[in-house]
């Protein structure tokens, strides 16, 4: 699934009960995360439900390429998480520290309707994954 089709969907949805369950179906469709990469290391701190974020780097033309697996014990955190990774898979270091995941965010009103808490714990796989690409740069 990639970040311009969830907006396209999420522009069909006029109910925000359609849009909780359509968050929880992208959940359904993560990547699937390895038991063996769910652990502490890959943690994400901040997050009031169980998040891992895993990290895998490649090269495309001397650039990294960035690539995660990601997975939560709750249902709609892993359509957040479902959709975090839709806006930063397969982006150069360069192209994650400079994009505006916000704006998405902001287009499809997810900030406005997550309880604070969840917010919170998107902030922290935001910082995680922006993290990472700053490392590498």
């Amino acid at each position: 699934m990639n970040i311009t089709d969830i907006i396209e969907n999420f522009s069909y949805l006029d109910d925000w009960e359609d849009r909780y369950k359509y968050v929880i179906e992208l959940g359904k469709e993560l990547e699937t995360m390895p038991d063996a990469l769910q652990v502490d290391a890959n943690k994400v701190r901040g997050c009031t439900s169980q998040v891992w974020l895993s990290t895998r780097v490649t090269e495309r033309d001397g650039e990294p390429v960035l690539h995660f697996l990601g997975n939560s014990d709750a249902h709609i955190v892993r359509g957040l998480v479902c959709i975090t990774l839709a806006i930063f898979n397969d982006k150069t270091a360069r192209e994650i520290v400079d994009l505006d995941a916000e704006a998405i965010f902001n287009e499809v009103q997810l900030r406005d309707h997550i309880s604070a808490q969840r917010s919170n714990g998107l902030n922290s796989m935001l910082q995680r994954i922006r993290a990472d690409a700053h490392n590498l740069l």
